[in-house]
């Protein structure tokens, strides 16, 4: 792993140079970046700075970010962050040449002033921005690394970056919040020379939206089927507050669904067990997870006429998930209560 002093850093860079070496195919797939990459454009309602081209996009109809309120503070990343959920896009631009960082980031502050945004955070070179914070991009830290290509993965390559600025700021497009982060700095392309040697813009919007509820109420012939082939059967239709444990009231059918198989099938015992994704500290999950499955066992028994004899609550936490918390759909599916045979 690469160390933060300087002769550490010599050492990692010279093993990238090498790897780069070994590989020389990456340079000559180099996109033609005269134009913007295919299938990219701009974030509807943003300006790009004039002469820039796309050379990394990633959209995701919902997903989470988090965005700097604070300097970036290496391994214990942002000094303070917001966590906001919506529409993201995250692009690369690469400006021209012969343009400054400064100029790119005054000039996006100006267009967004004008469109409306406050500022939430705002820094300018290492001292107020945090050593090697463009960690936040190359290290995947909070997601922000498209790896499309290696044109986009190396973009801000390590110990490569000059004058680095950032911004942060919010406001409310055609009734929906916007938070946008920008990043820009001199940087080389450890990947692809060309895009190297001039500043790139990290730029990401995210704009709230509703995530669309896609899980079905689980019919108590499928729990059935599930608990006789796996032993298990996860269930996504039973509805928390972020960060509670109280039961939503659209979560009764499957509650119900819940109930009318246990009661169908009398000589049964099961856990209900909880688990959260990984936002969060491990302790505090846990002791959620904990509070929710109990919550799950009140209702089938005070509502529902289950007796408590039959149901043990177990919390989990993220000790179980079922696909990768690194998006919000993956941490949606691994929210959920299980119900597991004793």
């Amino acid at each position: 792993m690469c160390r933060s002093n300087r002769v550490f850093k010599v050492v990692c860079v010279w093993g990238l140079f090498c790897a780069l070496i070994i590989f020389p195919a990456l340079d000559i797939m180099a996109a033609d970046l005269g134009k913007d990459i295919k299938g990219s454009k701009d974030i509807p309602g943003l300006p790009r700075y004039e002469g820039s081209v796309i050379s990394g996009y990633r959209f995701s109809k919902f997903d989470e970010s988090n965005i700097p309120t604070g300097p970036w503070k290496g391994k214990k990343g942002w000094e303070s962050s917001i966590k906001k959920a919506g529409r993201r896009t995250r692009i690369i631009y690469l400006a021209p040449p012969d343009r400054s960082s400064t100029e790119v980031i005054l000039n996006y502050k100006n267009a967004l002033k004008e469109l409306g945004y406050e500022t939430l955070f705002e820094c300018s070179g290492y001292s107020e921005c945090g050593q090697d914070i463009e960690a936040f991009y190359n290290k995947n830290a909070d997601g922000k690394q498209i790896k499309d290509s290696q044109l986009q993965e190396y973009a801000f390559s390590p110990y490569s970056v000059k004058d680095p600025k950032v911004f942060t700021g919010k406001a409310t497009i055609k009734g929906k919040e916007s938070y946008v982060f920008i990043f820009t700095a001199y940087q080389d392309n450890y990947g692809v020379s060309k895009a190297g040697k001039r500043v790139a813009v990290f730029l990401e919007e995210t704009r709230l939206e509703k995530m669309e509820e896609k899980m079905v109420t689980l019919k108590a012939e499928s729990l059935h089927r599930m608990i006789a082939e796996k032993g298990k059967a996860a269930i996504y239709g039973i509805y928390f507050d972020t960060n509670k444990a109280v039961i939503k009231p659209e979560s009764q059918p499957q509650l119900e669904e819940m109930a009318k198989f246990l009661s169908q099938n009398p000589e049964l015992q099961v856990y209900i067990v909880g688990h959260t994704d990984s936002q969060g500290t491990f302790q505090y999950n846990l002791d959620l997870s904990q509070k929710r499955a109990e919550s799950v066992i009140s209702m089938l028994s005070s509502q529902l006429g289950i007796a408590t004899s039959r149901l043990t609550a177990k919390g989990v936490a993220c000790l179980a998930p079922v696909t990768s918390n690194s998006t919000e759909e993956g941490r949606a599916k691994n929210r959920r209560v299980e119900m597991v045979l004793k």
